[in-house]
């Protein structure tokens, strides 16, 4: 599957974000899974009637992150989302670490495409997208100080990747519209914006494939609060005024 298959041609896709609430298990659990369940799918639902065109949805409140094999996704477990995506019938994957080695808050992370995309082949997992971050968030890139967004883009797309996702330096941070400029000019592939567009700012990266939409719609423009269904409605007839204008 190509991103034209999923989505077409619909200008500027977008995607929101669903943050389950800490799993049993994690530092932060308390809820029964029947209560996390039930807020996943009320957030869904809301996306849904808004008219959103996707969702990721993320163990965020996992904290702190693992990089240990196991049952958790964040961080870096592209395997095991992958087999989520395959299990649940999920038509994409958000894998960081997909390129070039960097320094996050829970330690080093490597490349994994060549390992990832086997694994893909071999379960017979072709038809997910794996959309993949570049100059990830909340990491340091001094290793690869001398490798530009731009080149970083280029060797993604060289190694197979089926769409780019760009963003700031944390989780709500803008994304630098040159920079968006710059990927989008370098490779043929989807690029979406992965932090920091709002309802007030969302004119800057029209030049995206899609947005990945998480803080924004929450109270107080933070990810770890309650969905703001206003937040929501308002930002979708604003990109629904936008498509028309085009």
């Amino acid at each position: 599957m190509k991103w034209l298959d999923l989505f077409g041609r619909l200008k500027c896709v977008v995607i929101g974000m669903i943050h389950v609430k800490a799993l049993p298990g994690s530092p932060l659990g308390c809820l029964k899974m029947s209560q996390i369940i039930e807020e996943a799918c009320w957030e869904a639902s809301v996306y849904c009637n808004a008219g959103l065109d996707g969702v990721i949805v993320e163990n965020m409140h996992d904290v702190p992150y693992s990089l240990s094999p196991g049952p958790e996704i964040l961080s870096a477990a592209n395997q095991q989302a992958l087999a989520v995506a395959l299990a649940s019938g999920a038509h994409f994957i958000r894998a960081e670490g997909f390129v070039f080695s960097h320094v996050a808050d829970e330690g080093l992370v490597h490349a994994c495409a060549g390992e990832l995309l086997r694994y893909r082949k071999s379960v017979g997992a072709e038809d997910i997208l794996v959309l993949t971050d570049i100059k990830k968030k909340h990491s340091s890139h001094a290793l690869t100080s001398d490798v530009s967004v731009a080149e970083t883009a280029r060797a993604a797309e060289f190694f197979l990747s089926d769409g780019l996702i760009l963003t700031g330096k944390s989780t709500g941070a803008q994304a630098d519209p040159k920079e968006l400029t710059d990927v989008r000019r370098a490779v043929s592939l989807p690029v979406l914006v992965g932090s920091g567009v709002t309802h007030d700012n969302v004119d800057r990266y029209l030049g995206a494939s899609g947005f990945i939409v998480g803080s924004h719609f929450k109270s107080g423009g933070s990810w770890s609060n309650a969905l703001n269904v206003k937040c929501v409605n308002n930002f979708m007839t604003k990109m629904r005024r936008l498509r028309e204008s085009e």
